[in-house]
């Protein structure tokens, strides 16, 4: 039975604690919080993830994710899809993009957003996204990530940015999803605006406007009070209102932040303005340490409840950052992601590569670094197996790798298995690597192939980071073996291709096609 929104926030309210401090609660499995920020690039921070700082990490200051990396562990090579939706359904069903086939962002039922291209016809993806039931036409049926730990005695919170299901679906809702509580989540994947004097993008006059208005979050409106900043504050009155139960929590801190629209954030603004800023590259840092603050305000809270030592803290990206226009310095398009090549949407690192870090207390060394990749959809093994959860009845299939080892142990090793991205897609914008693209990384070497030309790319990714050398002609052995294994994925996970308009031709996996 799924569950109204209404019906939960009743049942939590039994749960209010009275007057005083609340301590720690009585319970050994952890606290998880998972905080996930939408759009930000690989180097939007203060903290270095390549082997030297970039001019973008001193020009952002992130005090609160250098404290997180102080006391817990960096990924240098971790990925998400090139696009939220991708992204959002692996990390809550374990699952690749080319199985669970919803490959571009969600918005409208049964509605595309591919835009038109010239040669290509895209498939019929799930555009109605990720579904808690099997009668949804064009979606994927999963027990998601907070369902299976709400069953395993979980309280689960979602606040922010859900995009998991479109419009009018069961989906669109985070609470069918098992969560207990839903925080502003809702079908759209970005805000019609960040700011409380617009009510988040609703109407003047606090009506809901569809939709990219932002739900639930009307005690804020008409306040000079910053979306991301709404979101902490009332994420952390749920959390200290449950803390009586004794339940640990999982809480998906989901940010709007730092999705277009840009808007300033007043608080952090002027300082970048002062520092030589432009003022879209001063709204989007203002962004940044916005969101950077709701993290500090989240590890103080732990602080002050006592609950930091039983509380693991997992922090990622759920793309690469927007580079498809200049911010004001570069002068040119897709350059900001630089020494990575280009950025959202693309199958190149800029596009697929995010910051990442993890603190888990008494297990996690801290401030170490790891070169191990990860993939988004490693998450959801990850933390099940962090919640002590050994036996799941998903009904889909996993494809994630469990990492707790690396997170234990650090050991520098190779990954088990290779990652895959897939997108048989048009992101409808155009630049370095934006197109129907299948991808494999196995160890340094990383191969995409273009689904309208056919084409192979072979790039070293240790020796060559900018993906400035296709060594596809020289390396016609490595060229067939990713070929052969990229193929070979595909296939058993029935990945959907483009079809050739000329011909009609579904376009061929590439271990079938001659390497060029």
């Amino acid at each position: 039975m799924l569950l109204k929104k209404s019906t939960f926030l009743l049942l939590l309210l039994s749960f209010t604690i009275g007057s005083g401090e609340v301590h720690a609660q009585k319970q050994e499995r952890p606290n998880i919080i998972v905080f996930i920020v939408d759009d930000m690039g690989w180097e939007d921070t203060s903290v270095p993830f390549w082997k030297e700082k970039t001019p973008l990490n001193n020009f952002y200051q992130t005090p609160n994710m250098e404290r997180l990396a102080s006391q817990g562990m960096k990924f240098t090579q971790a990925y998400a899809s090139s696009v939220c939706s991708p992204s959002r359904v692996s990390l809550m069903s374990g699952m690749n993009a080319a199985r669970h086939r919803v490959t571009n962002w969600t918005l409208n039922r049964n509605a595309s957003v591919d835009a038109k291209d010239d040669k290509l016809d895209f498939p019929l993806w799930n555009v109605n996204g990720m579904q808690p039931v099997d009668t949804i036409e064009r979606s994927v049926f999963v027990n998601s990530l907070p369902q299976l730990l709400k069953e395993n005695g979980y309280l689960t919170v979602h606040a922010g940015k859900a995009h998991f299901g479109a419009v009018g679906t069961p989906g669109a809702d985070p609470i069918n999803l098992g969560f207990d509580v839903n925080i502003a989540g809702h079908a759209a994947g970005g805000p019609g605006s960040f700011l409380g004097t617009e009510n988040f993008g609703n109407n003047k006059d606090g009506t809901p406007k569809s939709p990219w208005g932002v739900p639930g979050l009307e005690e804020y409106y008409g306040q000079d009070i910053f979306l991301t900043e709404a979101l902490t504050q009332k994420t952390l009155k749920v959390l200290n209102d449950s803390l009586s139960n004794q339940k640990p929590f999982f809480l998906y801190m989901s940010h709007y932040a730092v999705h277009v629209p840009f808007n300033a954030d007043k608080r952090f603004y002027q300082k970048y303005i002062d520092k030589g800023a432009t003022h879209v590259e001063a709204q989007y840092a203002s962004m940044v340490e916005g969101m950077d603050k709701s993290l500090g305000d989240m590890m103080s809270f732990l602080d002050r409840k006592h609950l930091t030592e039983n509380t693991i803290i997992l922090f990622i990206s759920d793309n690469g950052g927007y580079a498809i226009q200049d911010r004001g310095r570069t002068g040119k398009k897709h350059r900001w992601n630089e020494p990575l090549k280009s950025g959202k949407g693309s199958a190149y690192e800029g596009g697929i590569r995010v910051p990442m870090l993890v603190k888990w207390p008494a297990v996690v060394k801290e401030n170490s670094v790891t070169e191990y990749p990860v993939i988004i959809e490693d998450i959801f093994p990850t933390v099940l197996s962090m919640a002590g959860v050994k036996k799941t009845k998903a009904v889909q299939h996993i494809d994630g790798e469990n990492f707790v080892s690396v997170l234990k142990t650090n050991k520098q090793t190779n990954r088990k298995s290779a990652m895959y991205w897939h997108y048989p897609n048009s992101w409808g914008e155009t630049g370095p690597g934006i197109g129907a693209t299948s991808t494999v990384r196995d160890g340094d070497w990383k191969l995409i192939y273009w689904h309208k030309t056919q084409k192979k790319e072979l790039f070293n990714i240790k020796n060559d980071i900018g993906e400035e050398q296709d060594l596809a002609m020289n390396n016609p052995k490595i060229v067939k073996r990713l070929s052969d294994k990229l193929g070979a994925y595909l296939r058993n996970v029935d990945a959907q291709m483009p079809i050739i308009k000329n011909t009609k031709a579904t376009v061929p996996y590439p271990d079938v096609v001659s390497d060029r």
